[in-house]
């Protein structure tokens, strides 16, 4: 592959991508919230999962939930024709894949300007199908059997405390606005008791540190300009809103499913900024996903051993 045709692969999933997720948005779907009122058929919430358990991430995520709630898909496990086959099972007759993308480089020798043969990075996206677990008979019991333990509410919301708290970010209570403030690297949030329910405030507590992710000290993400550039501001916001739905997914935890109306604003600017540049929801599920793992990282490692089992 050339760079020139890598170049135009991309372009091309790109546009594919931002389509549909521009035409979601404009019916008033945000396509990075799974509908948590469906139950999972593993019998918890998570991010989708591959064949051997490990979770999907990035824009894959939001993928697969906007395939699963355009289909009515309530299982997490997905899985490609040869992964089913392998596992004994097959995809019935007739079945569609869903599509996800694999990003990945290759090296191309070139000559530089002075002649010389220099080696360069060349990255490209391609795509390729899979296949939910609703779509396959014959798979081993353990693809479409409940949890053995599913987490009752309290012991979710109780986790949710422990990541944040193990997390250590500067979290102050009072007011009825819930920010992150770049200048004293803290956060705000409104009392407990004033959120309609302990998994809402857990949500809003998971996007506002997504923001506070942001500083040059985290994962660094630019905020100059939030104040000030619309289109800056909802760059930002995306990114938040996607890594709270996946925190929320891996503490699970439902997320806001109605968004705030100081969030919702942003439906039309981020409508926008996707019109105008089609690589930006693939940038903000980037930024998303590695600042969701940024979160995970400072969890203890008997944590992250509990939370992978």
């Amino acid at each position: 592959m050339s760079r020139k045709e890598a170049e135009k692969s991309r372009n091309d999933i790109y546009e594919r991508v931002t389509v549909r997720i521009v035409s979601q948005l404009e019916e008033g779907v945000r396509p990075w919230v799974q509908p948590w009122s469906s139950k999972s058929k593993c019998g918890h919430i998570s991010r989708p999962m591959r064949h051997n358990g490990e979770p999907y991430s990035g824009i894959n995520v939001l993928l697969l939930w906007s395939e699963a709630l355009a289909r009515g898909y309530s299982a997490t496990f997905w899985m490609t024709f040869k992964q089913a086959k392998e596992l004994g099972a097959h995809v019935r007759k007739g079945e569609a894949s869903s599509t996800v993308i694999y990003a990945g480089r290759f090296t191309k020798s070139e000559s530089n300007s002075g002649g010389e043969d220099v080696e360069r990075d060349i990255p490209f996206l391609r795509t390729y199908g899979v296949f939910n677990v609703e779509q396959i008979d014959g798979l081993p019991d353990h693809f479409y059997q409940q949890a053995d333990h599913v987490p009752e509410p309290v012991e979710r919301i109780e986790c949710a405390d422990r990541f944040f708290a193990n997390v250590g970010a500067n979290l102050r209570h009072g007011g009825t606005q819930a920010f992150y403030a770049p200048a004293t690297d803290h956060i705000q949030m409104p009392p407990r008791e004033t959120f309609r329910d302990a998994s809402s405030y857990a949500a809003v507590l998971a996007h506002e540190h997504m923001h506070w992710t942001a500083n040059p000290t985290r994962v660094g993400r630019d905020l100059s300009r939030y104040a000030r550039d619309r289109t800056e501001r909802a760059r930002e916001e995306l990114v938040a809103e996607i890594g709270s739905a996946l925190l929320c997914a891996d503490l699970g935890i439902v997320p806001e499913l109605e968004p705030r109306p100081d969030h919702a604003a942003y439906i039309g600017e981020w409508l926008k900024v996707l019109k105008d540049d089609k690589r930006a929801v693939f940038q903000a599920a980037a930024h998303a996903q590695r600042a969701a793992n940024y979160l995970h990282d400072r969890q203890p490692k008997h944590c992250q051993e509990e939370a992978a089992a």
